[in-house]
């Protein structure tokens, strides 16, 4: 009887445990004791609330080996003091929510963070206010967690001294959703971390890269929206990536552009917006990308092509504006189409009235490439001389490559693309 009633009472636990009615809530306040919330997270069991009521709390290294659920009642500050890392979460089965966090302070010999997930999974962190701290969200080894509604700012001024507002190593199956990234190294980075999606984030002002990735496979990026970077976003080393509906706009600098794609193949890019940057949309050693249904609107370059771009598609997309709508290098374009597209510098003429024009458009312009040998030439883009000079290559094509043309260029703006 007695082994029976044991058994029993570790049933009884074990389901306790696993069922949220039996959860119970350790409510935490200012200056209840020296580490209050490690206090509440030593104390709660697996499946526990702790609530964290309106107030400054100066803690920090705070170890979440639970899987509990910490979330703040009007917004309390987790204030690190400038010292070290803030929340260290271990457990699977985490949720964050909440939280002002800040102040971890800058460290060149460890990547502290505000909120670190370290080897674990299905963790949920949103509605949280990061400020200031080097490394805002910072993932490791972690699988199936959300990162959401959370506005993550830094005052980055250095790359070498700043880190990423959200920054992911060795991960799957994450959601990054409806974040603000502002002001730090990179918005997001993501780094061998394979099958996620990236949706409906804002990155904006950060030193680098709005979003940058790579060695990262089969991911979604889509509706998100990267401006006033260094450069928009940087996609390197990998394969199986679709990205629609994103905005890249006013990412200007001497080098900068709205999307850097690097040894990429096998990649979708449509429906997206690329507005006033220096290079729209920059391509090297790329193969096997269909862009198409894009809007390119009054950038310098719109897209710009280098070697070893092999078997690219450029279809129904609009380029309206640009300076230069295309760069690229004849002999790497051998297997690369162009089709269908509207140039808003196309001066042919559509006698039967199908809306595709009724001669081929040559997109390269020869001044282009006096720009691509003496960039210092860029100072004459507007003058007479350089018109004069597209104008006698354009009615007569010795120089500009004679396989980058669009054949069937359309007249009007392609109506599906995305809107403004």
């Amino acid at each position: 009887m007695r082994v029976f009633t044991f058994l029993f009472l570790i049933f009884l636990l074990a389901f306790a445990e696993r069922n949220p009615a039996y959860a119970a809530t350790i409510v935490v306040e200012p200056n209840s004791s020296q580490h209050p919330i490690q206090l509440a997270i030593n104390q709660a069991n697996a499946g526990d609330t702790i609530l964290i009521k309106k107030g400054t709390y100066f803690v920090a290294n705070i170890l979440v080996h639970k899987r509990v659920t910490i979330r703040g009642i009007n917004n309390p500050v987790i204030d690190g003091n400038g010292e070290t890392e803030i929340f260290t979460v271990s457990s699977d089965g985490v949720i964050i929510e909440g939280l002002h966090i800040q102040n971890t302070g800058i460290s060149y010999l460890e990547d502290r963070a505000g909120i670190r997930l370290k080897q674990n999974s299905h963790c949920i962190i949103r509605n949280n206010k990061l400020v200031n701290t080097f490394f805002g969200i910072y993932l490791e080894k972690s699988t199936d967690a959300t990162i959401e509604n959370n506005l993550i700012t830094g005052n980055a001024i250095e790359e070498n001294a700043s880190g990423n507002a959200i920054h992911c190593w060795y991960s799957k199956r994450l959601s990054i959703r409806h974040n603000q990234t502002i002001k730090h190294r990179d918005g997001i980075y993501f780094e061998f971390v394979d099958n996620s999606n990236i949706a409906e984030n804002e990155s904006k002002d950060n030193l680098r890269y709005g979003l940058h990735f790579m060695f990262s496979n089969d991911n979604n990026y889509f509706q998100n929206s990267f401006s006033n970077n260094g450069a928009g976003v940087a996609v390197m080393f990998s394969k199986c990536i679709n990205m629609w509906e994103n905005r890249f706009y006013s990412n200007w600098g001497r080098a900068s552009y709205g999307l850097l794609l690097k040894e990429i193949t096998d990649t979708d890019i449509s429906n997206n917006l690329f507005r006033e940057n220096t290079i729209g949309i920059y391509v090297e050693g790329s193969s096997r990308i269909d862009y198409h249904h894009n809007e390119f609107v009054r950038n310098g370059w719109a897209i710009k092509m280098s070697g070893g771009c092999l078997d690219n598609h450029v279809l129904l997309n609009n380029f309206s504006g640009n300076s230069f709508s295309l760069s690229a290098l004849a002999s790497s374009t051998n297997s690369n189409t162009f089709s269908h597209n509207f140039w808003s510098d196309y001066n042919g003429y559509d006698l039967d009235k199908d809306n595709i024009g009724d001669i081929p458009h040559r997109p390269m312009k020869l001044f282009d490439q006096v720009v691509q040998k003496t960039p210092e030439a860029l100072v004459l883009l507007r003058s007479l001389f350089i018109d004069l000079l597209n104008f006698s290559e354009r009615v007569s094509p010795i120089f500009t490559p004679e396989n980058i043309c669009d054949f069937h260029p359309w007249i009007t703006p392609v109506q599906n693309a995305v809107e403004l």
